[in-house]
């Protein structure tokens, strides 16, 4: 994960995951609509697998 996308999914957490996949920005832009800690919470996390 850079350091640019880190500050991307703070400030704005569904253009984040925008190459993770629909479903990954879905349920980002969803738990961010719920509250921004959430949002914030979840796109770190996906950014943070490896598997990618």
């Amino acid at each position: 994960m850079s350091i640019g996308r880190a500050l991307l999914a703070i400030f704005f957490p569904p253009l984040a995951v925008y190459d993770r996949g629909c479903g990954s920005m879905l349920i980002v832009f969803l738990l961010t609509l719920c509250g921004w800690v959430p949002g914030v919470i979840a796109a770190l996390i996906i950014l943070n697998k490896s598997n990618y």
